[in-house]
Parts: C-alpha cells; sequence; structure tokens
C-alpha cells in the first residue's frame, strides 16, 4: 500500500507540476496580449489624433481666410479714412492756423464768477 501511496503521491506532484507549467504559459499569453492590445490602442489613438488635426487644419484654414479678407476690408477702409481726414486737415488748415493766431494775439477776457 506504501508504494501505491508514493506513486499516487508522485502523480499528484506530477499534475501539480503540469498544472503550474500550464497557468505560467497562460500568464505569459495574457501578458503578451496586454502588452499587444496596448500597442494597438498607442496606434489607433495616434491615427486618431492624426485625423483629428488634419481636420482642425482644414477647419482652421478655411475659417482664417475669410478673418484675412475682413482684415483687409478693414484696413482699406481704415486707409480711406486716413487720407479723408488728411484731405480733410489740408482743405481747412489756413483757417484753423488763423483762428488759432487770433485767438492768442486777439484776447477776449471773461471774468469769473
Amino acid at each position: 500500500m506504501s508504494a501505491q501511496n508514493s506513486a499516487g503521491i508522485q502523480t499528484l506532484l506530477d499534475a501539480e507540476r503540469e498544472a503550474s507549467k500550464i497557468v505560467q504559459k497562460a500568464r505569459e499569453y495574457r501578458t503578451k496580449r496586454v502588452k499587444e492590445a496596448r500597442d494597438e490602442a498607442k496606434k489607433e489613438i495616434e491615427a486618431y489624433r492624426a485625423q483629428k488635426e488634419a481636420e482642425f487644419r482644414k477647419f482652421e484654414a478655411e475659417h482664417t481666410q475669410g478673418n484675412k479678407q475682413a482684415e483687409a476690408e478693414a484696413d482699406k477702409e481704415a486707409d480711406a479714412k486716413i487720407q479723408e481726414i488728411k484731405a480733410l486737415g489740408k482743405k481747412h488748415q489756413d483757417k484753423v492756423v488763423k483762428d488759432l493766431l487770433a485767438a492768442v494775439f486777439e484776447p477776449h477776457p471773461t471774468p469769473v464768477s
């Protein structure tokens, strides 16, 4: 009976070792699969990021072009106003100088109450 018990114990030990090997292989496979999944997810994220950045650049290009046109129109209007002001200044320059000189040389004092 002792030999039978010894053989049974040996069989259990062998089975335990075999089970341990199977568990170890499963852990290694799971670790490998997790790494692969992580790498795959990183690639997908990078592809998504690149796609969204391209969409943003396209959107930005479309909308900044309208801003550039509005800026150009505003600059054109501002230049026209500046030219108009300069022309009015030159046209009335003599009168303004005469009025200033008259105010300086011909004072009209008024009493302060």
